[in-house]
C-alpha cells in the first residue's frame, strides 16, 4: 500500500512539473492540456507501473536467469553485482558503457518495432495526434516488455550489474515523458549529443521528411551514424499520428488491436 501511495505522489509531482514546462515552453501554442483521448493515456500511466512493469520484471528476470544459466553463470548474486571484465572497470565507466550500449540496443529495437512484423504493437504508441508528455504513457504491453527484456538480457549477459540496470530503467521512463512533452527545446549545441523534445517530435510526425527518423532514446549521434537523424534548424513538425494504420481510441481496444486480423475489402 505504501508503494502505491508513493507512486501516486510521484505521478502527481510529474503532472505538475511536466504540465508546467508545457505551459512555459510550449512548442504548439494553445494546445489543450486535456485531449478527448487523455483518459486512455491516464489508464496507461496508472496501470503500466502497477501491472505491465510488474509482469515485465518477472519476465525479464526469468529471461536473464535462463540466458546467464545457458552461459554458465547460474549464481544469482553474480547477476546482481555483475561479472567479468565489465565489473573490473571504474564505476563511472560502467555507467557510461551501459548508457551507450543500452541506447544502441534501444535504437535497433525501436527500428525493429517500425518494421512490418511488429509495427501494430508500436502503432499504438504513435496513434496520438497531439503529442504531449501524457502521450508517452501510451505503450502497448508487448512493446514495453519486449524492449526491456531484449536490453536487459544483452546487458546482463555481458556482465553489467542488474543493480545498475534497475536504476537505468526508471530514468529512461522519466526521460521519455520529457521527450514527448509539448516543449520547443532543441538543446542547441547539444542537439547531436542528447535527445531533445524537438528531436523526438520529428520522430512522431506524419510529415514525409520526418518519417523513419530519430529512433535513438537518448543519443542522437547514433541516428547520425546510421543516417536516420532529422532535425532541421528553424523548423518544427505540426502533424502527428500514424499513416495507413487506424488505431482505435479506447484502452481495451488498443490492447487488442495488434492481435486483430486486417479486414479484407468489403
Amino acid at each position: 500500500m505504501t508503494q502505491i501511495v508513493a507512486m501516486f505522489i510521484a505521478l502527481a509531482g510529474l503532472c505538475v512539473l511536466l504540465y508546467g514546462l508545457e505551459w512555459l515552453f510550449a512548442s504548439v501554442r494553445g494546445q489543450p492540456l486535456w485531449r478527448t483521448d487523455s483518459r486512455t493515456d491516464v489508464l496507461y500511466l496508472v496501470l503500466t507501473p502497477l501491472v505491465t512493469r510488474s509482469i515485465s520484471k518477472i519476465i525479464t528476470l526469468a529471461g536473464v536467469v535462463l540466458a546467464l544459466h545457458a552461459l554458465g553463470h547460474p549464481d544469482a548474486q553474480r547477476m546482481a553485482d555483475g561479472f567479468g571484465p565489465v565489473v573490473r572497470q571504474p564505476r563511472w565507466l560502467i555507467v557510461v558503457e551501459m548508457f551507450l550500449l543500452g541506447d544502441l540496443l534501444g535504437y535497433w529495437i525501436h527500428r525493429a518495432f517500425h518494421g512490418r512484423l511488429l509495427w501494430k504493437f508500436h502503432a499504438v504508441h504513435h496513434s496520438s495526434t497531439q503529442l504531449d508528455w501524457l502521450s508517452a504513457a501510451r505503450v502497448h504491453p508487448v512493446n514495453d516488455i519486449a524492449a526491456r527484456l531484449s536490453q536487459a538480457v544483452v546487458l546482463a549477459c555481458l556482465g553489467f550489474p542488474l543493480k545498475a540496470l534497475a536504476a537505468y530503467v526508471p530514468f529512461l521512463a522519466f526521460y521519455a515523458m520529457l521527450l514527448h512533452a509539448n516543449v520547443r527545446w532543441s538543446f542547441g549545441p547539444l542537439r547531436y549529443i542528447i535527445a531533445s523534445p524537438l528531436f523526438h517530435r520529428w520522430h512522431h510526425t506524419t510529415e514525409e521528411q520526418g518519417l523513419s527518423k530519430n529512433f535513438a532514446p537518448l543519443f542522437p549521434f547514433i541516428d547520425v551514424a546510421f543516417n536516420t537523424f532529422h532535425m532541421p534548424r528553424g523548423q518544427r513538425p505540426a502533424f502527428f499520428g500514424t499513416i495507413g494504420t487506424r488505431v482505435p481510441d479506447t484502452f481495451l481496444a488498443q490492447l487488442l488491436f495488434p492481435f486483430r486480423r486486417a479486414r479484407g475489402p468489403s
